[in-house]
């Protein structure tokens, strides 16, 4: 019975980190309490504040549900591993590791996002990746750079839309990416800055070792529910052909659109669909998230205290680095975290440095707290 000793031993683990991180009396007492006013006769004649009550028992929920299922889930587990042990019966043995091992998983999962508490964290994500010095070998790299996060996403259960592309010699020029699920926005945002390749060039008969750059900005989606003032007069909308690998399918009608807001100057595109009228309506849906971001961090007075560090991941500061060569090593800046490993990390595993900065992030606020 060794291996139901060593796994009692695990699960006892993960239940003690339970009451570290999962307050279920709090929570509950909290959602009871607000669910009493939903009750109220009189909830719904202040609307504005109806509606606030509700998005914040949802929000809890959404904390408490999970963390009680896993809670449930492991004492399952637990009274099934004791009455095995109580009769020595084995033939469960590899049912119990199981069940341990996607527990555990579970738990990873939940304690990443009990780190993702602010607003806009639920939501989805655009994300754009831009070339920077380094000519061909920084096109390819927003290529390499597209390809690892579409595998990221592909392994977390998040969809993925490009919305506008701007192709060149050698890759891509930039490119936006719309990335739909809960919490992408959340776990994104740590891949906002400037990422640093060093490799051999392919592009080099020399066969010299080059340095390229690339910015990545990520944006939350805002819904409808969140209201950003747009003044039609602040906009200057133009139309173009969009670009393609030609043949019969080109699209030979100015359908592609690209939004300036002057007073900000930021800029978005749109050439993903046939229609302009859909392309300018998701081309406004990026411009929504781009002013919504922008205003907040005017406006938060958090985001000003986090002045320096917006400065470390402006050009020509990386946050992360990728060598190819001499050695083989990806190490964020910002975190000292490194993986030996850069062809896993180009397939997508990318989670150690996420959970790195979100935990970062998590302290700096508690100092400031």
């Amino acid at each position: 019975m060794k291996s139901y000793r060593l796994k009692l031993t695990v699960s006892r683990k993960t239940s003690k980190n339970l009451g570290g991180i999962f307050d279920p009396e709090g929570l509950n007492s909290k959602i009871h309490s607000l669910e009493q006013q939903t009750a109220a006769a009189d909830f719904w004649q202040n609307r504005e504040h109806a509606e606030n009550i509700m998005s914040t028992l949802k929000r809890l929920k959404s904390i408490y549900d999970p963390w009680r299922e896993l809670k449930n889930s492991y004492q399952d587990v637990k009274e099934l591993f004791e009455l095995a042990a109580e009769e020595a019966d084995e033939s469960v043995a590899e049912e119990i590791r199981a069940d341990v091992k996607r527990l555990q998983g579970k738990f990873e999962q939940l304690k990443l996002l009990q780190l993702l508490g602010e607003e806009n964290d639920p939501l989805s994500a655009f994300v754009t990746i831009h070339s920077g010095a380094g000519g061909t070998e920084a096109c390819d790299w927003v290529s390499m750079l597209l390809r690892m996060y579409t595998r990221w996403a592909e392994n977390h259960g998040f969809k993925t839309a490009i919305i506008d592309m701007s192709e060149a010699e050698g890759g891509i020029k930039s490119v936006t990416v719309e990335m739909t699920g809960e919490y992408a926005f959340g776990l994104f945002k740590a891949e906002t800055g400037v990422h640093r390749l060093v490799r051999i060039s392919p592009f080099d008969a020399s066969r010299r070792r080059h340095t390229s750059f690339a910015s990545v900005f990520t944006t939350p989606v805002i819904d409808d529910t969140i209201d950003v003032e747009i003044n039609t007069e602040d906009l200057r909308i133009d139309t173009y052909r969009a670009g393609g690998a030609g043949g019969q399918h080109v699209n030979k009608t100015d359908s592609a659109v690209r939004i300036t807001h002057l007073p900000t100057g930021i800029v978005v595109q749109c050439q993903n669909e046939r229609s302009q009228h859909k392309n300018k309506a998701m081309a406004m849906k990026v411009l929504r998230s781009r002013l919504y971001e922008h205003f907040k961090e005017q406006q938060d007075e958090e985001r000003r205290k986090l002045e320096s560090e917006k400065k470390d991941i402006a050009w020509g500061s990386q946050i992360r680095s990728y060598v190819f060569h001499p050695y083989s090593m990806v190490k964020d800046h910002r975190t000292k975290i490194e993986a030996g490993n850069v062809q896993a990390v180009m397939d997508g595993d990318i989670d150690q440095f996420i959970e790195g900065y979100l935990m970062r992030a998590a302290g700096a606020k508690k100092q400031w707290a």
